[in-house]
């Protein structure tokens, strides 16, 4: 097996599901997590090609958010789509990856990413808040690489 089957638990798993839908009852942006365990890119370039990959650049408002975390790497990167990065500040998702960084610091990944996902739902409710009509457009579930 490899490291990312260890790195969260399936009870953490399920706390970080919960926390993605929790986090967009409050916006029509979506959000996923992907982890795997090593790459040769940088992790920002890393996670464009898997934001492609998994189609989050497909979503009706592009707004679209991936939090992905090399696990043998060491490596953490949080990328938003077209839709966001026209309207939000330059530094729009430093406090959130600063968040979920100083608790991957202390080892506690599951609680980094909760609340890093948590925090991306409200920053995100502001530019594109939950409408009546929203539909998930994308998993909840974390993918592996």
């Amino acid at each position: 097996m490899s490291m990312t089957e260890y790195f969260l638990t399936q009870e953490e798993e399920q706390e970080i599901i919960k926390a993605i839908s929790q986090a967009e009852k409050n916006t029509s942006g979506e959000i996923r997590v992907h982890i795997e365990n090593h790459t040769e890119k940088p992790p920002l370039e890393r996670a464009q090609e898997v934001f492609h990959i998994l189609e989050m650049n497909n979503t009706t408002h592009r707004n679209g958010v991936l939090f992905y975390v090399g696990v043998s790497d060491h490596t953490f990167a949080i990328i938003g789509d077209e839709g966001i990065n026209k309207v939000v500040e330059n530094d729009f998702w430093d406090c959130t990856k600063d968040t979920v960084i100083d608790l991957f610091k202390e080892k506690r990944f599951k609680e980094g990413l909760v609340a890093g996902i948590l925090k991306a739902g409200e920053r995100l409710q502001k530019f594109f808040p939950f409408e009546n009509d929203d539909t998930n457009e994308l998993s909840n579930e974390i993918s592996r690489g």
